[in-house]
């Protein structure tokens, strides 16, 4: 893809999701995630039902009255997207590919962090990581994460969500909001995913096809595996080999669901022809109201 045209893809992506960004969910996202801690703002004097424990003893001492410590939430945060780029974020059949929402997704929230003054950092993965942006502020810094988004080539197209999940577990030491966008058209990644929400605010995103769920009947059809590129001819009209179609997917979304309610984290799950705006917003209401 030419210079050119990916500025034009950035752009048109940051028009986008930076509105969804300032408008919608900015707020929300700055009243669900909390920050590390309390860190000290002010003294003022004793007020009664203040709590005797903040006392400034000093302060107090010098004014002969007493003085209490206020404290404010630390809200500096440190967001980290996590972004399958493997051969089945290629896929789509409705609306666009997998890889499209995926990044429109990590974009708006992207956009979102750094409206509240958060570091955001980028990790894409395939069954290896592919590429480690550390987290920084800034537009700038969110522009080039966007734009890795959308020209990046993977040097593998196969997955592997645990081998991502311990490279996250060595680089993050302190406590980060962790979004994990993928199809997770895979599994045993969840002990290690159990291992990082005991750490991290994770969440993860599953973005899927109509057609991730189903095949419809289309008698022989030549297919290709996204991820081991092996092609193959498939008799769609075969009721058995719809119903293992689907099967296989379904335990794939057993897993996926099952591991991150083991690991206590939350899951967005949305098809790439639906809204991913009322997901995002129903998931950080949630969020707020735990």
């Amino acid at each position: 893809m030419e210079t050119k045209e990916i500025l034009k893809r950035v752009r048109k992506i940051e028009i986008k999701t930076r509105r969804l960004s300032d408008h919608i969910f900015s707020g929300e996202y700055h009243s669900s995630f909390k920050g590390r801690g309390m860190t000290f703002s002010e003294v003022r004097e004793y007020q009664f039902g203040d709590d005797i424990r903040n006392i400034d003893w000093n302060v107090t001492a010098r004014y002969n009255q007493p003085f209490v410590k206020i404290f404010e939430e630390e809200r500096e945060l440190t967001m980290l997207l996590a972004v399958d780029v493997s051969g089945s974020e290629f896929f789509g059949t409705h609306t666009q590919f997998k890889k499209d929402t995926l990044t429109e997704i990590a974009a708006t929230l992207a956009f979102s962090a750094i409206q509240n003054n958060d570091k955001v950092g980028l990790l894409l993965f395939s069954d290896q990581v592919e590429l480690f942006i550390p987290p920084k502020k800034g537009k700038s810094h969110v522009l080039r994460i966007i734009r890795e988004l959308i020209e990046f080539q993977p040097q593998s197209k196969k997955t592997n969500i645990d081998e991502a999940l311990k490279y996250l577990s060595n680089v993050m030491t302190k406590k980060a909001i962790v979004f994990l966008l993928s199809d997770f058209m895979d599994d045993s990644y969840a002990q290690t995913l159990k291992i990082i929400g005991r750490k991290h605010d994770v969440t993860g995103v599953r973005i899927y096809d109509k057609h991730d769920e189903s095949i419809p009947n289309l008698g022989m059809v030549a297919m290709q595996d996204a991820e081991t590129g092996k092609k193959m001819l498939v008799n769609t009209a075969s009721k058995a080999v719809r119903t293992a179609y689907h099967t296989h997917y379904a335990n794939n979304v057993t897993y996926c669901q099952d591991a991150f309610a083991k690991s206590g984290s939350g899951i967005i799950n949305t098809r790439v022809d639906e809204s991913y705006v009322k997901k995002l917003l129903t998931y950080f209401k949630q969020k707020e109201v735990k």
